[in-house]
């Protein structure tokens, strides 16, 4: 395949150009529309007890309030005349706006909870409705007409507001990132290849891919649910694989060059060999990414969208467009040279890179041990690892919906932003009025509020009609649902383990129970994760072993992949444990430290893995290459490091910088992305594929090539001679 394609491109050059050229056109004309679609949230189980509640209880006044206005009085308590007043006007303004029901207010007969410990502060909730990209511009809108209320401070908060800033700032951090990438990718380019021509095509291939990852996310958010953090994933990989195989074709590219062969046939040789490469490097990216569609929560599902579009583009324009426009350039690809770095443009071996590579194969166990020792070091932190649902302390300490976390969280008992939602199916409605003492009763419950009443440790303490019974659903058709506040963080272990008790709670046979909130949605988002996750690693190791078996004719080398991917995704994820959770250098970063969101280990595992393959076929490649020439393993291994350790290592530090530079980012979910992939990348390209790899290689000897079946599969497609890598 890949040989016929790089002998339609170079032979009829133009006509690959002009048809790049117009998916490029139709891309910039309909991709950039894609953003309107795409959406926040998407972390949870769509098929999960939390999500059927929530959908069930939805279209009935006073659940799961999604605007949360903290209000603190200036002088004095809230219950102070003027502070008085300034709240009733407050709940009448709040009311008034369009677009918004259920509203509570401590100041209109809201019940005790939403006053704060200190008796300064007081809670409005509220309900906007809508869906999607609705809500964002409706709850701004009641934001700015809450401003500036006399004698009051007044902070809006709450998921709908916390997804129109999340929106607004991953958009404004993604145009800085772009800002800061492009123009300093294209610097470090010009300095690894020496000349301008070979510096700007890696960048054309990764605009290609972007552009048509834009459109296939516009057509893909026209259908289902797509996250906006696709966006960015779109970028950074796009970009990051754009540089890798550009690197590998142009580099290729200059050794046919100065190994003699015209430039038409050095451009046919080099999509053949390096053509090669990329298909399988694609594929097992791709393989890699797509576990993620195996995981129910849309964030995850929208970056297997994503990324196998980007790495799909970014494939076929490398081993079509590329060629094309090397045979186009033909030597003119080494014009326009930066005077420093003339020598560039040989393409020769790097002679660090070989002369670790002797050092490593002369003492394989005295090179990998340290490097052992210091990927378990940072992995240790991972035993400790503890995972939450993403909420507004994502967002920095700047945001409205952040501030008003904050004092929700400071002044008000924990579990006054996680009250449960119970919600009861039974062809015996009253039954339903038996639970509110028995679910007051349970450990860990502050008070359970229900048709029956208030009830607190199974005892009755307001009567049915009382203003915090009138925050229950009402109307036609309203469900038995009662409102349970535990006494602990919506995101501690003993609220988790509150819902499990809830959800063990004996019904009768024709009754069924179910549980929502934050603390029943976290629970069901582990619980999705811990379950998918198994499948998904088997997955990932089934097809990179198929994948890497085909591609090396190995049973060993596949192996030897999966085990040091683990090994270094372990000490990634540690890493971030120290880092996210732990608090270090959170001054530096910029960071609140907190637990882990449970959707992203899931995605860093994903990505990294995909790379760290990715890498694994280049350096696999040339070893194996030198291997089918002839050479012994040792040779073989100390050649093909050499030919792509300065590959392999520049386009892993392009691709972290890229990487790194979204990790800048002011939301905590895409720093986190950004750093933990980032430094993934750094420790496979350099550490992993500079060290490890040849070290197990060596010690495995002539097991490296060990298959009963070899002989079933033909020769590289490359003709070679023999003691010679590069012909």
């Amino acid at each position: 395949m890949y040989r016929r394609l790089g002998a339609f491109a170079t032979r009829r050059p133009r006509c690959v150009l002009l048809a790049a050229l117009g998916f490029l056109v139709l891309s910039l004309v309909a991709g950039p529309s894609a953003t309107g679609r795409l959406k926040t949230q998407g972390y949870d189980d769509p098929a999960s007890d939390s999500s059927y509640a929530a959908r069930t209880t939805a279209p009935y006044h006073g659940t799961a309030p999604n605007l949360v206005v903290v209000a603190r009085a200036r002088h004095g308590g809230v219950d102070d005349p003027a502070a008085r007043d300034a709240g009733h006007t407050l709940t009448r303004r709040l009311a008034a706006q369009p677009h918004v029901s259920g509203v509570s207010s401590y100041w209109s007969g809201g019940a005790a909870g939403l006053r704060g410990r200190d008796g300064r502060s007081a809670l409005l909730l509220a309900h906007v409705d809508g869906t999607g990209e609705q809500l964002g511009p409706r709850a701004e809108r009641v934001r700015a007409a809450l401003s500036g209320r006399p004698g009051l401070t007044v902070r809006v908060g709450g998921s709908a507001l916390a997804d129109a800033e999340l929106r607004d700032l991953a958009g404004a951090d993604l145009r800085r990132a772009e800002g800061v990438v492009l123009p300093g990718t294209l610097v470090l380019l010009l300095l690894v290849f020496g000349s301008v021509p070979a510096a700007i095509l890696p960048l054309l291939i990764g605009v290609l891919a972007i552009g048509g990852t834009l459109l296939a996310l516009n057509l893909l958010g026209a259908v289902t649910d797509v996250s906006v953090f696709a966006l960015n994933l779109t970028t950074a990989l796009g970009l990051g694989l754009g540089i890798d195989y550009g690197l590998l074709i142009v580099s290729r590219f200059r050794e046919e060059l100065t190994a003699g062969h015209e430039p038409r046939e050095a451009a046919r040789r080099t999509a053949c060999a390096a053509g090669h490469t990329v298909f399988f490097s694609a594929a097992t990216v791709c393989a890699a990414l797509a576990a993620l569609l195996l995981f129910p929560p849309y964030f995850l599902r929208s970056f297997a969208y994503a990324g196998i579009a980007v790495v799909a583009v970014a494939a076929v324009a490398a081993t079509t467009v590329l060629p094309a426009l090397l045979a186009l350039l033909g030597r003119r690809v080494n014009a326009w040279a930066v005077p420093w770095r003339r020598g560039a443009r040989a393409g020769s071996a790097s002679r660090f890179w070989e002369r670790l590579a002797r050092v490593v194969v002369r003492r394989p166990l005295l090179a990998a041990l340290p490097v052992l020792g210091l990927l378990a070091l940072l992995a240790a932190p991972l035993t400790q690892a503890r995972f939450a649902t993403p909420d507004d302390r994502a967002l920095p300490p700047t945001t409205s919906s952040r501030q008003a976390g904050d004092l929700l969280r400071g002044d008000f008992d924990p579990g006054s932003a996680g009250a449960l939602t119970v919600f009861l199916t039974s062809h015996t409605p009253r039954v339903a009025l038996d639970y509110a003492p028995r679910l007051s009763a349970l450990p860990g419950v502050a008070e359970a509020v229900g048709p029956s009443g208030v009830w607190r440790a199974g005892a009755r303490v307001a009567p049915p009609g009382s203003a915090a019974t009138r925050l229950l659903p009402s109307g036609p058709g309203a469900p038995a649902l009662f409102s349970v506040v535990p006494s602990a963080d919506p995101r501690s272990a003993a609220a988790q383990h509150l819902v499990r008790a809830l959800r063990r709670t004996p019904t009768p046979a024709d009754t069924r129970i179910h549980v929502g909130g934050p603390s029943a949605v976290l629970v069901d988002a582990k619980d999705t994760i811990a379950r998918r996750l198994p499948v998904a690693a088997a997955v990932i190791a089934a097809s990179t072993s198929v994948l890497l078996f085909r591609f090396s004719r190995s049973l060993v080398l596949p192996l030897k992949a999966i085990a040091l991917n683990c090994l270094s995704l372990a000490a990634v994820l540690g890493a971030m444990v120290w880092l996210f959770q732990a608090g270090h250098l959170r001054t530096l970063l910029g960071c609140t430290p907190g637990p882990l969101s449970t959707t992203m280990p899931v995605l860093l595992f994903c990505i990294v893995f995909g790379l760290s393959v990715d890498y694994e076929v280049f350096v696999l490649a040339r070893i194996k290459e030198a291997h089918d020439a002839g050479q012994r393993t040792a040779d073989a291994i100390v050649n093909g490091v050499a030919r792509t350790g300065g590959i392999v290592t520049t386009a892993g530090a392009l691709l972290a910088f890229t990487l790194l530079a979204f990790g800048t980012s002011r939301v905590a979910l895409l720093k986190f992305f950004g750093i933990g992939a980032g430094l993934g990348v750094l420790l496979d390209a350099t550490l992993v594929r500079g060290v490890l790899v040849p070290a197990f290689m060596r010690l495995a000897g002539g097991l490296n090539w060990w298959a009963p079946w070899h002989r079933q599969y033909p020769p590289h497609p490359l003709p070679t001679r023999r003691n010679q890598v590069s012909p």
